[in-house]
């Protein structure tokens, strides 16, 4: 089915249900935003959306915000009137603002009664298996203690080559990493639209898609803002991203009183992007049916009771066999005693060290390692069931 103003698919999820849904949510917000086009930090808007995040955290939901403004901040500190080009140049406001960033989020969050963290990721953090699992369990924990990840770029240390290029994409890759349910990015733009309304003003304003559809990318104009460095397209592209772990999207004007509790609410602001499928049939197909299984552990049949039934991590306890010579943070196959595969999980142990593991306690992983990453081979939250 399709808009008969923007031509456009709709989805077949109603957007105001995937809004009130959505328990882990991941908000983005733009450089022009936190900086005020520049002008240094602005503490009253910060200190708006850390009031906003404390009411949707009373209301029982996860957190976790990408800030921009590193960067412009430190630009502001130094005295510096245009982004510099030079790398090491952006590198150095970047370190000279993040002290300010992370300041000003903690004092905030602090004010309402939420704890904070600082994160800064690179693309390898991401793209090596075991230091994304690493990543994982941290934020997870943090969740876990009602403590808001504020996660930024590290471009202290990070090159053109291993950039994410903007946070726009970074808040999609967290999405996926957490499967979180929903992406807000919050920008200066009220949302999208068929074509830029500054220079076609007839121009239809886009409600409601479906993330990934083609004619999205076409819609969407270059770089808005002398700020930040994304435009309407990297935040396209960011939702298309985010809906292959199942994540829907928002982008809505980043001022627009109590966005982020009225959202939530499933009020109609910006536009959503509603994810094709939901996050667990995402996820499945994900584990199915794009990445290469390294591996197997057999385990016995109290063991594929609890997976199959009881929703339980893979505990060292129940494994029998290792086969394979997969890594940490590989995907391997779960087998029951007969053979048959009934799920494929992140390993959180390598092999070799699955074999010293097999019937035996979580409590003994430390001393028969030397160290203890996880109490699971296989974390509930990274397994999915392949067999009834």
């Amino acid at each position: 089915m399709r808009d008969p103003a923007t031509g456009l698919t709709l989805p077949q999820r109603r957007p105001a249900d995937v809004l009130r849904a959505a328990r882990r949510i991941i908000v983005k917000v733009g450089s022009s935003l936190v900086t005020n086009e520049g002008r240094g930090l602005d503490a009253h808007a910060i200190g708006e959306w850390a009031r906003q995040l404390a009411a949707l955290a009373r209301d029982g939901r996860e957190l976790v915000m990408v800030s921009s403004g590193a960067i412009a901040e430190g630009m502001k500190r130094l005295g510096w009137t245009v982004r510099p080009k030079e790398l090491h140049e952006l590198q150095a406001a970047a370190a000279v603002g993040q002290m300010g960033l992370a300041q000003m989020w903690e004092s905030c969050l602090r004010t309402h009664g939420l704890g904070s963290a600082q994160v800064l990721l690179t693309h390898a953090d991401l793209a090596d298996r075991e230091r994304y699992l690493n990543a994982r369990s941290t934020l997870l924990t943090l969740l876990a203690h009602r403590v808001v990840p504020v996660i930024n770029e590290n471009d202290t240390v990070v090159n053109d080559e291993i950039k994410f290029g903007d946070n726009d994409t970074l808040g999609a890759l967290v999405a996926n990493l957490l499967e979180a349910d929903l992406l807000v990015i919050l920008t200066d733009q009220r949302g999208l639209y068929t074509a830029d309304p500054r220079k076609q003003p007839q121009a239809a304003f886009v409600p409601v898609a479906r993330a990934g559809d083609p004619r999205l990318e076409a819609m969407a104009g270059g770089a808005g803002s002398r700020v930040g460095t994304g435009g309407m397209i990297t935040k396209i592209l960011a939702a298309k991203r985010a809906a292959g772990s199942g994540a829907s999207t928002v982008i809505a004007w980043g001022r627009e009183p109590d966005v982020l509790p009225r959202l939530v609410a499933g009020e109609s602001l910006g536009t959503v992007l509603v994810a094709d499928a939901p996050k667990q049939q995402a996820r499945k197909r994900w584990m199915t049916s794009h990445l290469q299984l390294r591996g197997a552990v057999t385990v016995d049949e109290g063991a594929v009771a609890k997976l199959l039934h009881e929703g339980k991590s893979l505990l060292p306890i129940g494994m029998v066999a290792v086969e394979g010579d997969f890594q940490r943070g590989d995907v391997i196959a779960v087998r029951a005693p007969d053979g048959r595969e009934v799920a494929r999980g992140l390993a959180n142990y390598a092999a070799a060290e699955a074999r010293l593991l097999c019937r035996r306690a979580s409590t003994d992983i430390e001393r028969l390692l030397g160290y203890a990453a996880e109490p699971e081979m296989i974390h509930r939250d990274n397994l999915v069931l392949t067999a009834a």
